[in-house]
Order: structure tokens, then C-alpha cells, then sequence
């Protein structure tokens, strides 16, 4: 990583791109991207893809997504407070009290999601909110001022907190999942230009939209290109921290490497190709296993048109859909390291199917 991509980082982390309004952030992604890939392919709801030596018979594709967990409006009340209902995996746990940005045509509108007080809840039935008991406050008394604002039903909102590096070990902010995924894609193609590669064959670096909602930009674009092979990129959770069941979950750690993923949408022979790679790197890496999905791009990939090879790199991270989501430096770095060297050490004919 370098000042300039460190400075993209944090614009592209900054802003906010929630499911289905991804646009502002699928920009500032192909302004930094621009340089580094050869044309550019953009889909009616909005993925990203930069082409790298177009026209090639083999066609590789790296993925992260792009879209974050997010709220929308659901109604309005009289006396001027907003309800709310999900888009994507939101926390109900973690909304109250929590800064929000309600996204206008008018502009951004600041709001909090407001609680009530310690003092006038009886402690002893406390329970965990439901979307349905949060509301927001953005200042007004009527719900005309709130209209008035630019806010209607259907207004996305997405909380405020933005990155920041904790004991210079670690980046924290909200939708690291998983859009330190499409920084990371577009630190491989950055490095594939600055070093001089000619690849022997077609790169798609695709940053998708809509995961959070079902995989739907992924296996949209994934019908359009009909790649060869799918290297994907998405978070896993670490288990280190309090209330993971190791039993359950794994033992996954942040700052102990890439984590590759077992799983029935992972093919194998991609997968091994991947690990013989990080055996000859010396790229330190951990294993996941899966039951019937892996619950990222990946499946899409796999299973979106006749079947394309594909495999999971995933970046481990702590307190996944919360606004202090942590991933360790080391494991950026060595996500972009796998990813770029398993893509020196493909020849551009790998026939991946398991019986020939």
C-alpha cells in the first residue's frame, strides 16, 4: 500500500454505497481503477468491471462487492419521528444511539436513531430491540419538516462512522465487508500495471452490487462474462473474540493469513492450485469449512451459468455488520499478495474439471 492508495481507502470506505444505491462508490472505485486496466464494463444495476488485456480466449475473473448493509425509511409518524425496516443484514442490536445519513435527492440529512433513556425502562424486561422499536430523529416536529427535508419512504439511510486505524495494527469502520474487498482487487490490478504483467489471458476485476441481499450483481455479471475462473474475495468472521463458539464457528484469527474456504461451490483443483501458491510464496493462510454454501459471490459464480470454476479467499474479520468492523493490516496485504501471485501462476489453459 502506498500514499495513494491509502488515500483511496479511505474515500472508497467513506462513502457511503448502500445495496441498490451503489453508484457513488462504484465511481470513486473506477476513477482509481482507471489507470491500471485496459476498458471498462458497467451492468444496468450497476457492477463494475475492469478489463485487463480484453479478447483473450481464457477469461479469469477476481470479485469483491460493493454494497453495504443499510436501512430505508418505512414510515414517517405525525409528530416527525422515521421508522425503519432492513436493507440487507442490519443489526437492530447496535442501532440505538447510533449517527445515521438519510440520502436525499436533496442532499445528506444527519439523524440518530434515538432510545429511551436508562431511567424510564423498566431493566428487568429489557430485551433486544426489533427493527420495528427503532426510530429516528432528524430534528423535526412534523412529518411535513421531515418531508420537507427530502425524506420519503423508501430513503436509505446508512450509519455515519467512518475508518480509522486502531494501535497501527489494525483499519475499524462500517462495510469493511466488503469493500475493503474491492480495495483490495483493484491493489492487484495496480500492482499487475506498476510491475508490467502481460497476462495470458483476460483479467475481469468485478466489484458487484447487491451481495448483501442474495448474491444478485454476481450472478448477474457472472452470466454476462462466463469466465474460464472466479477467484472471489469476501470477509469471514474471526472467532478470537468473546461469545464465538470455536466448536461451531471455526478457529479463525486475524492477523494469522488469508483464510481458504472448503465448501461444495468451491472446486477443489482451484482450491489446491490456490494452496500450492501460498505453500511456494510463503503466504500464511487458514482453512474454513462450509456447509451448504459459503454465503458469498462465490456460489453465484459457481452455479450462475453451466458451472465456472471457482474458489474464496476471505479476508478474516471481527464484528462483522457493526460499525467498528476490524480487519488487520497483515491480512489486506497478504490477500492482495495470494491473489496476485495465483494470478503470475495461471498459464491461461487450466482445465479445472475434476474427470477429463
Amino acid at each position: 500500500m502506498n500514499e495513494h492508495s491509502k488515500s483511496f481507502l479511505y474515500q472508497y470506505l467513506n462513502n457511503a454505497s448502500p445495496t441498490g444505491f451503489e453508484s457513488s462508490g462504484q465511481q470513486i472505485w473506477l476513477d482509481y481503477l482507471k489507470p491500471y486496466i485496459d476498458e471498462q464494463i458497467i451492468d444496468t444495476y450497476g457492477t463494475a468491471v475492469g478489463v485487463i488485456n480484453p479478447g483473450q480466449e481464457y477469461k479469469v475473473v477476481i470479485e469483491a462487492h460493493s454494497d453495504e448493509i443499510s436501512w430505508f425509511v418505512n414510515y414517517i409518524s405525525d409528530d416527525g419521528y422515521i421508522f425503519v425496516r432492513r436493507n440487507g443484514g442490519s443489526d437492530a442490536l447496535i442501532a440505538p444511539s447510533m449517527r445515521v445519513h438519510l440520502h436525499t435527492k436533496k442532499g445528506v440529512v444527519d439523524g440518530v436513531f434515538g432510545w429511551p433513556a436508562i431511567h424510564v425502562r423498566d431493566l428487568a424486561k429489557d430485551t433486544a430491540p426489533k427493527v420495528t422499536d427503532l426510530f429516528i430523529d432528524v430534528g423535526a416536529a412534523t412529518k411535513q419538516e421531515v418531508l420537507d427535508m427530502g425524506i420519503h419512504v423508501g430513503t436509505v439511510c446508512t450509519f455515519s462512522d467512518g475508518l480509522m486505524e486502531l494501535n497501527d495494527r489494525y483499519f475499524v469502520g462500517r462495510a469493511l465487508d466488503n469493500r475493503m474487498g474491492g480495495f483490495m482487487i483493484a491493489e492487484v490490478a495496480r500492482l499487475l500495471k506498476e510491475n508490467n504483467v502481460t497476462l495470458p489471458f483476460t483479467l475481469y476485476v468485478v466489484n458487484a452490487v447487491q451481495e448483501e441481499i442474495g448474491l444478485r450483481g454476481a450472478e448477474m455479471i457472472a452470466r454476462r462474462l462466463r469466465p474460464d475462473l472466479a477467484i472471489c474475495t469476501d470477509v469471514t468472521h474471526d472467532t478470537q473474540s468473546p461469545r464465538y463458539d470455536k466448536k461451531e464457528q471455526g478457529d479463525l484469527k486475524c492477523g494469522d493469513g488469508p483464510v481458504l474456504c472448503y465448501g461444495p461451490a468451491v472446486q477443489n483443483n482451484v482450491l489446491d492450485f490456490m494452496i500450492d501458491v501460498a505453500q511456494q510464496q510463503n503466504i500464511a493462510f487458514q482453512r474454513q469449512a462450509v456447509s451448504r454454501s459459503t454465503g458469498t459471490d462465490t456460489d453465484a459464480f459457481a452455479y450462475a451459468t453451466e458451472g465456472i470454476a471457482s474458489a474464496l479467499i476471505s479476508l478474516p474479520l471481527k464484528y462483522m455488520h457493526t460499525t467498528v468492523e476490524t480487519v488487520h493490516k497483515d491480512d489486506v496485504q497478504n490477500v492482495i499478495k495470494l491473489m496476485y501471485d495465483t494470478l503470475l501462476a495461471l498459464k491461461g489453459d487450466e482445465d479445472f474439471r475434476y474427470i477429463k
